[in-house]
């Protein structure tokens, strides 16, 4: 396998840091302006209460103030205007480029991943919004109005600019412990906490349709209130923990308490002579700008760290390994699929299947049985390259799997599993999803083959009806759809995973006649779990412990009096039992 890019925050953000530093320097321009107002407010008071109202100059800080809003005001919509659309166009940009990589990654990685797949897509690349389109304008807004009105400030008084900066020093150093490594590792638990009541919930609305069938409703319920509850007992600890350093900090930068300390404190020095009266109204109007670093830093250390956490995620979903394609693929001369010697082992080096030789005929169906997790279908996926093999190579027409790309894998090798998924369109889209191009006379043919034709047409749209949560198909239905599918593709090598497993009795007939169709003139290999459904096979493959343990057909093996003759006596003993207990 290929290994993948591991980007980090800075690599992700790449597409769009352009604008963004564009944004930042118009906020910096904004809020350097937007100090004009108030400063021009605290110079025109003395001469207003003065009464010596000097024209000229108060209509330049007038008109100067007016300006600097008006300024203000364009920079902020600008600077906003250019990192939501920088956010927009990032969002679309990882979107598609997970997208890609998905298409990219083992299909058995994908089915084991699915949540973490859609958590990454639907929350994560989200959750950037705050870091891009709203923290670099609110960072730079509050660095560059407190430095300039600290500047401004130390002109008018020393000792009042160090009483109003007390507070955010005191919030400051109260703040230091969200650098601590405790502090990351509960704001990690949280999210943990938060993730888990998020998976409990989807759980538990995905399950409750089917277990409400079997009369099971309280259990999964139980499991979802204990989540509930779990989150509430571990978030109300957290609450304890921590608000009371947020509610210190709300106080310390509150404009209230600075006001108050301006007071408190130049009322005293007013009246031993060290200032005058009038010199404490530009601490009252800008002593509060003071705090907006250290209100920032509280806020934006939270989207800054969840925005990090999100990058991660994306990151090492980025990072998967990929299925290697070759420079050059290579067509296959026939359909004779061989397993030579392949050994499989999952990433945490569990060896599933051991030393597999096998050979699949045109024409011919090859069924693979044996005891639940003997890998039958691990084996059945790694023909259609779910993942690929450990050691060892399959081979099509001669040519090993690996040496074929995806689009040349896929012509050849057509699946129908137990789960068939449809996507979100018209049911003609979801049919020609194997041929693109095929017209709507041999899609029709297909459906009709399947067993299926007659219920599309009985749709509203016919085969243009939308697959949507308020159109109800049974699962019957919607494996025919799968089979359908299958059929229009034409690929000669087909794989079924017990494709009548969780059918209905009323559909398992029709989806059996259609797979004999689909069948016919094919390389099949079918995951068998019930014996009875492949005697007529042409050979069947026992697989024991991950091992190719016999071969041949169903009379020989029988015959034989070894493990395919102990899990058909089984059978056979289960299904006896059934028929005596039915009245």
């Amino acid at each position: 396998m290929a290994v993948a890019e591991h980007p980090g925050l800075t690599a992700l953000l790449r597409p769009v840091r352009g604008r963004l530093l564009a944004a930042m320097l118009l906020q910096v321009l904004a809020a350097l302006v937007g100090l004009l107002p108030l400063i021009a407010v605290a110079e025109l008071a003395p001469l207003l209460l003065a009464g010596e109202l000097d024209l000229e100059r108060a209509g330049f800080w007038l008109l100067a103030g007016a300006g600097a809003l008006l300024l203000r005001l364009l920079g902020l919509a600008a600077g906003l205007q250019i990192t939501h659309l920088a956010d927009s166009d990032l969002q679309r940009h990882l979107r598609q480029r997970i997208a890609a990589h998905l298409a990219r990654v083992p299909l058995a990685w994908l089915e084991g991943q699915r949540h973490t797949a859609e958590r990454v897509l639907l929350e994560d690349v989200g959750a950037l919004h705050q870091l891009v389109a709203h923290l670099p304008n609110n960072l730079v807004a509050a660095l560059v109005v407190p430095l300039a009105s600290l500047i401004y400030l130390l002109t008018v008084s020393l000792p009042m600019t160090l009483v109003v900066l007390a507070p955010p020093l005191i919030a400051l150093w109260r703040l230091r412990v969200m650098g601590t490594p405790a502090y990351r590792a509960e704001r990690q638990r949280l999210g943990g906490a938060m993730g888990a009541l998020s998976t409990a919930t989807l759980n538990f609305v995905q399950s409750i349709a089917m277990v409400k069938s079997f009369g099971r409703v309280q259990r999964v319920q139980d499991e979802f209130f204990k989540a509930v509850e779990d989150f509430a007992a571990f978030f109300s600890s957290w609450v304890e923990r921590w608000a009371g350093l947020g509610a210190s900090v709300e106080v310390l930068l509150s404009p209230l308490l600075v006001l108050a300390l301006v007071l408190l404190a130049g009322v005293p020095l007013v009246a031993v002579g060290v200032l005058q009266p009038l010199q404490l109204l530009p601490f009252a109007l800008l002593g509060p700008a003071l705090a907006a670093p250290v209100a920032a830093l509280g806020h934006g250390a939270d989207s800054l760290v969840q925005g990090r956490a999100a990058a991660q995620r994306i990151s090492a979903l980025l990072g998967t390994p990929v299925l290697a394609q070759p420079a050059c693929s290579r067509e296959p001369d026939g359909a004779v699929v061989n397993f030579e010697s392949v050994d499989f082992s999952y990433p945490d080096g569990s060896q599933v299947l051991h030393g597999i030789d096998l050979c699949l005929q045109p024409g011919t169906l090859t069924a693979l049985v044996g005891d639940s997790g003997a890998g039958k279908s691990t084996l059945a996926t790694l023909l259609a390259r779910f993942a690929d093999v450990s050691a060892g190579a399959i081979r099509i027409g001669g040519v090993d799997l690996r040496e074929m790309d995806s689009a040349t894998l896929y012509r050849q090798v057509a699946f129908v599993f137990q789960e068939v998924r449809l996507l979100r369109a018209s049911v003609l889209d979801n049919l020609r999803l194997s041929r693109p191009g095929a017209s709507l006379a041999e899609v029709e043919a297909a459906a009709r083959a399947a067993q299926i034709h007659d219920r599309i047409c009985a749709l509203p749209q016919g085969y243009h009806s939308q697959l949507e949560e308020g159109l109800a198909l049974s699962g019957g239905e919607i494996q025919r759809l799968g089979i359908a599918r299958a059929m229009l593709s034409r690929a000669p090598i087909l794989v079924l995973d017990e494709a009548t497993a969780a059918s209905d009795p009323q559909s398992e007939a029709a989806i059996q006649q259609a797979l004999s169709r689909l069948a016919q003139g094919r390389t099949v290999l079918v995951v068998a779990h019930r014996l009875s459904s492949i005697q007529d096979a042409e050979q069947i493959a026992v697989l024991q412990g991950g091992r190719l343990v016999e071969c041949g057909q169903h009379q020989a093996l029988l015959e034989r009096q070894g493990v395919y003759a102990g899990l058909w006596a089984a059978e056979q003993l289960d299904a006896a039992a059934l028929n005596g207990s039915r009245p």
